[in-house]
């Protein structure tokens, strides 16, 4: 006994151990966020005087920032956006000077700047400016890589606060060090096109692609152009030629791709969850307690009458209804953060280890068991039983419910976060609906009332039911976790190099230019979202885009191949938005508004 207390205890900490796992490796799918520090070389400035600046610039150990030339025109350069109020202008950025990192599959080494470096900046004050303090605002857009692979671009913003005095007021001078280490004047400093903080910020050493033609666009402009086409269809990630040709005969037909609310009906899925909650209660962990607890919240036969009864079920049931409930919505709420959690491979793979353990216990290859700490529980010393002692014995039950509850809760959540992303606010009551599943019988057990099969051999078959859908949930998060990890080892070059095979066979490369010829021509629209770190944009240029049928299909479209290598910035967060896009490859077939309306009156 004591040793099988032991294993017990051991397998709980090793769960307990993959959840931690989970967590801690959710926040690899991206670097965290580089630390910025502004300086400025005097602690104030004067009218008419040039006054030097710095940005200085901390990566995570291992990781390193693209220079501002980088080596290859696909990659993104690190440009520095500043936007000074009138009376200040910058006159140079200054650059640091950038090293070579060999990356392990790349034949060209990447020119790129260390993990501590700072760049340079003058503010030129103009002469009239009045003395006073002022807010200059910047950002930084970058690209981080490692040795294996570069990440998805992403921007920093801050400010520098300089204080403007009197000509003639003495300033003191700072951080001497560091500004004597920035070379300024050097082949590595830019002259930075001149904007104001009413303007859109700038960039301050433009390195853009030309395979980008929409990098310079204007956002609003972008998708004011969009307004005038009607969304057919729109879908995402790799598509074999079958599955692509279906895509495009449902948009061309009306026919919306099927959801899972559409065509079923929210009520029915609720109706699912429901009953899959009330199937929980048939399981080893949960269904011999039910007398057991029942007795111990002083329901059943010690109420004293049956509506008293079934008032304390009820109770403990609402109990545990609110815990999975609320523990629903804090993983759906936090939606953003979730969904970038969600899309990192190491969370992927640590849910995949989790339900691993969680279906061996199912197989009772491994014992977790929780639910014998219940019987050892008591709240209260009413024997006729007590509201408050049987709400918090349900909330202990629903923690407790051990192995045979834990693995269904977690699916059902992540299920619920994935829809609630999608804009079904419904998902918000499927951990709840499930929870009030589960707690169905309570009621009418504390009632007196015996309708609960009695336990025995076929529990076991029920769990071994569970134990096989458990371990194809772990091959599933498992083969998303390879394809996540796989998606991220991709040559940009050649990423790049299949696109320009694309521009030359007649797409376009801007999104403006393609849509106005679609007018024009009163043409369908394929618009394929890409970016140089997608492996299965390659992939899709490769095999489905090379397909003699798909080709065939295509013939009649305007094909337009928008670059959205950072997906947090304008043009492409506009873009993507516009189109609910959460990732890359995105595909969208539009027709323009009047085109439709031709055929209507037709």
């Amino acid at each position: 006994m004591q040793m099988q207390l032991g294993r017990s205890r051991a397998i709980a900490l090793l769960t307990l151990a993959t959840l931690v796992l989970v967590l801690a490796g959710a926040s690899a799918a991206q670097p965290r966020p580089i630390e910025t520090e502004t300086l400025l070389a005097a602690d104030a400035g004067t009218p008419g005087s040039d006054l030097r600046g710095a940005l200085r610039v901390q990566l995570e150990p291992g990781l390193h920032m693209n220079s501002q030339a980088p080596l290859d025109d696909f990659l993104i350069p690190t440009a520095l956006r500043i936007a000074p109020p009138d009376g200040i202008t910058v006159t140079e950025i200054a650059y640091p000077e950038a090293g070579l990192l060999e990356q392990f599959g790349a034949d060209t080494p990447l020119a790129v700047f260390e993990e501590r470096f700072a760049v340079g900046v003058v503010f030129a004050l103009a002469g009239d400016l009045p003395a006073g303090q002022y807010t200059v605002p910047g950002s930084l857009r970058y690209q981080a890589c490692d040795e294996t692979m570069c990440y998805m671009p992403t921007t920093a913003e801050f400010e520098w606060t300089v204080d403007v005095v009197p000509a003639g007021t003495g300033v003191a001078s700072r951080h001497a060090e560091l500004f004597g280490g920035i070379s300024f004047g050097s082949e590595n400093s830019v002259a930075p096109p001149q904007t104001r903080t009413s303007d859109t910020l700038a960039v301050a050493a433009s390195g853009t692609s030309a395979l980008s033609a929409d990098a310079a666009e204007d956002g609003t402009g972008v998708t004011v152009a969009l307004g005038a086409f009607d969304i057919l269809g729109t879908t995402g990630g790799y598509l074999d030629s079958e599955d692509f040709l279906s895509f495009v005969s449902a948009a061309e037909s009306g026919e919306a791709q099927r959801g899972w609310f559409e065509g079923r009906g929210p009520l029915a899925i609720l109706l699912l969850i429901l009953l899959g909650g009330l199937a929980l209660n048939l399981t080893p962990c949960v269904l011999p307690m039910i007398p057991i607890n029942i007795a111990i919240i002083g329901a059943g036969a010690r109420a004293g009458s049956r509506v008293r009864g079934l008032l304390l079920g009820g109770a403990y049931g609402a109990a545990m209804a609110a815990v999975y409930g609320a523990l629903g919505l804090i993983v759906i709420l936090t939606a953003g953060t979730f969904g970038t959690i969600n899309a990192s491979p190491w969370f992927n793979l640590g849910i995949a280890a989790l339900f691993v353990v969680l279906a061996l216990a199912m197989f009772d290859v491994l014992v977790i068991d929780f639910s014998r700490f219940q019987s050892k529980l008591k709240i209260g010393n009413n024997e006729n039983g007590s509201f408050m002692a049987a709400f918090g014995m349900g909330t202990v039950a629903a923690l407790l419910a051990g192995a045979c509850v834990a693995p269904v809760v977690i699916q059902v959540i992540l299920f619920s976060s994935d829809l609630y992303a999608t804009g079904a606010t419904v998902a918000l009551l499927l951990p709840f609906c499930l929870g009030i599943g589960m707690a169905l019988p309570w009621p009418i057990a504390g009632a007196g009332l015996s309708f609960l099969p009695k336990p025995g051999a076929w529990m076991v078959h029920v769990k071994h039911a569970f134990g096989v859908f458990i371990l194809g949930t772990a091959v599933y998060y498992g083969y998303v976790a390879y394809g996540i990890f796989e998606n991220r080892w991709v040559d940009a070059g050649a990423v790049a190099s299949s696109v320009e095979e694309k521009l030359e066979e007649g797409w376009y490369a801007s999104l403006s230019e393609g849509l106005e010829a679609a007018r024009a021509e009163n043409k369908l629209v394929l618009v394929d979202l890409w970016a140089t770190w997608c492996k299965n944009c390659l992939t899709m240029d490769q095999t489905t885009f090379k397909d003699p049928t798909v080709t065939a299909e295509l013939d009649a479209y305007v094909k337009i191949k928008f670059q959205a290598e950072d997906p947090s910035s304008p043009p492409a967060k506009d873009v993507m938005d516009h189109f609910d896009s959460v990732g890359l490859p995105t595909y969208v077939i539009l027709r323009p508004a009047d085109l439709a309306a031709a055929s209507t009156t037709q």
